[in-house]
């Protein structure tokens, strides 16, 4: 068992590592991009990766305030749903109308999970590199032939 310290600490270095061996990659768009903090460009919608302690997830999180707005950009993404699969190769993609983050507050999620991994476990790194980068590259790839559907 980890105190919060550690695992934060632990996390910090993952996301260091993570953010390193992402940096010589461009975007879809052939720029430099910040993977680790990925910004969409559209308020209160993000790409975010998360590492509790057991597991890991990666997707689109929508954080309006407003419920009817929030819940509209999750319905627009939806109906992107062919081309996302489509676009990222991946088909396992969860979807969750209504979700909590930490703090929580109410917000709507599109994810993949990776269940059996641990950021704790440094022999678990590899795996989450593997699953963060190849997701990643494919959500942005999916969010530079969609994103002008978004922007106001």
């Amino acid at each position: 068992m980890y105190s919060k310290q550690q695992a934060s600490a632990l996390r910090q270095a993952f996301y260091t590592a993570f953010g390193t061996y992402m940096a010589p990659i461009l975007s879809a768009d052939e720029e430099p991009q910040n993977w680790i903090n990925y910004k969409t460009g559209v308020k209160h919608m993000l790409i975010r990766m998360d590492t509790p302690n057991r597991g890991a997830s990666i997707g689109f999180v929508l954080t309006d305030p407003d419920p009817f707005l929030r819940l509209q950009v999750f319905e627009q993404l939806q109906q992107l749903q062919g081309i996302l699969n489509e676009t990222t190769g991946f088909d396992d993609w969860i979807w969750e109308s209504t979700s909590y983050n930490q703090t929580g507050q109410e917000i709507s999620r599109v994810y993949i999970a990776l269940e059996r991994a641990s950021v704790l476990n440094k022999a678990d790194w590899p795996e989450l590199i593997s699953f963060f980068k190849a997701r990643l590259i494919a959500l942005d790839q999916f969010w530079r032939l969609v994103k002008f559907q978004f922007e106001d």
